[in-house]
């Protein structure tokens, strides 16, 4: 019986040991900067009516999204490799497709496709190895891509930079853009 009760103790103090050690509530912004390939942080419950935006850091390859200023979600993305670069800048979502395939590259898969430039440079899905490694393109994980696709719409700001401090703590948010008027 002592055996038995030994065997039960050593049991339950292992799988509290095995426990993630649970940290203090991170701000976004905090939980941004410590994601590993792949992971992303989406917020669903802040801030959930009004317009989003969207901070890409080339150098961190981390994407930041913000509604009504507010950051709601972070991301860690790919981007172009040396030699077909990512450009910074400000851009708006020109197109968007749920299945979309590469016309320049092997007909390759690119799902929740959202369109920068008319160059070929895009949001979507696909492989997130840790560094800079795509045509040109911003890989997002899928389950980051599916949701981001479905907040933005065509004209959402995106905003590519190569500078760590955009994305602190300290960093200010996106610019919102006006929604464009007809001229008469």
């Amino acid at each position: 019986m002592r055996l038995i009760e030994l065997g039960f103790l050593a049991c339950a103090a292992s799988s509290a040991f095995a426990q993630p050690a649970r940290q203090p509530d991170l701000t976004l912004t905090d939980k941004f900067a410590h994601l590993r390939p792949g992971q992303y942080f989406w917020d669903a419950n802040e801030n959930s009516i009004g317009p989003v935006s969207l901070l890409i850091d080339l150098h961190a390859q981390r994407a930041l999204l913000y509604r009504n200023g507010v950051p709601i979600a972070a991301s860690t993305v790919s981007t172009g490799r040396n030699g077909r670069e990512t450009p910074t800048g400000a851009f708006t979502i020109l197109q968007k497709e749920i299945v979309h395939r590469s016309r320049t590259y092997d007909d390759a898969p690119m799902p929740y496709m959202q369109r920068l430039t008319w160059k070929g440079v895009a949001m979507h899905a696909g492989r997130l190895p840790g560094y800079r490694a795509s045509h040109g393109c911003i890989r997002l994980p899928s389950g980051f891509a599916k949701l981001l696709y479905g907040v933005t719409k065509l004209g959402t700001p995106v905003i590519i930079t190569d500078g760590q401090a955009t994305t602190g703590a300290d960093a200010a948010p996106p610019i919102t853009f006006a929604a464009p008027t007809s001229l008469r």
